[in-house]
């Protein structure tokens, strides 16, 4: 299928490795001229070197700690100015930390931060231009609904599933769709760290009914088509890319 992005531009946080990077890589496949953030420059530049070597353009290199007051604004002008415009926004940062009972409220604010707050910013900083195009879109990269425990990430990403949803039938009008991918066990530094050989191999096992962890790629495959004209008639929508893991049916 032809996805018609060539010379679209995209803005991808989170993108020094794993999902993200796998995001990246495949936009930029596509022909989509990128923005890509991280804390971790060094693995940005290798990244873009990646994606120029591949024949791809040059992408715009932002450094970025989302903890930072104003990194939403720095963010967007930093990518504005690079690209000129922002026409696919991927909400890809975050992080998940289970939390004691006890747990304070620098990491209640800490976990919302990263996980829904700077992701509504950096959304609201990019659509008027969207909104000037009758153009956009939003994919959100955001996670499971079947906590095992208090977890601020969770809580987070049950916020960015419904302000998607809301913000999705204010921008419709304007050409413009935001959609949510939450991912399953997807193969990267964090499920490696996480998650023992044995342990993964069980959970493919007799938890996931495909029988295997995904990749990256299975993430982006997705975000592509989502970010392409063919996905017009496809917003609010929260759709899992887990291999079937999740025993929810929505």
């Amino acid at each position: 299928m032809k996805l018609d992005i060539d010379g679209k531009t995209g803005l991808v946080t989170g993108a020094s490795s794993g999902i993200g990077r796998g995001i990246a890589l495949a936009l930029a496949a596509e022909g989509v001229r990128l923005a890509i953030v991280a804390r971790r420059r060094h693995l940005l530049q290798q990244l873009a070197a990646e994606i120029t070597a591949a024949g791809g353009a040059d992408p715009v290199v932002i450094e970025c700690d989302l903890m930072q007051a104003e990194a939403a604004a720095a963010i967007a002008h930093s990518a504005l100015d690079g690209l000129g415009s922002v026409d696919i926004l991927v909400n890809n940062a975050g992080g998940s930390r289970r939390f004691a009972l006890d747990a304070s409220e620098a990491q209640w604010d800490e976990a919302l931060t990263l996980n829904f707050t700077r992701q509504r910013q950096l959304a609201h900083q990019l659509l008027g231009q969207m909104m000037q195009r009758n153009w956009g879109r939003i994919i959100n990269i955001t996670g499971k609904s079947e906590p095992e425990g208090i977890n601020g990430a969770f809580c987070a990403k049950a916020a960015m599933h419904s302000w998607a949803k809301g913000l999705s039938r204010e921008v419709g009008r304007h050409g413009i769709t935001v959609n949510s991918i939450p991912p399953g066990r997807i193969m990267s530094e964090q499920i490696l760290r996480n998650y023992t050989p044995e342990y993964r191999q069980w959970q493919a096992d007799n938890e996931i009914p495909v029988g295997a962890y995904g990749e990256p790629e299975d993430i982006a495959q997705l975000v592509c088509f989502l970010a392409s004209p063919r996905a017009r008639y496809i917003t609010g929508a929260v759709i899992p890319v887990d291999g079937g893991l999740r025993r929810y049916q929505f």
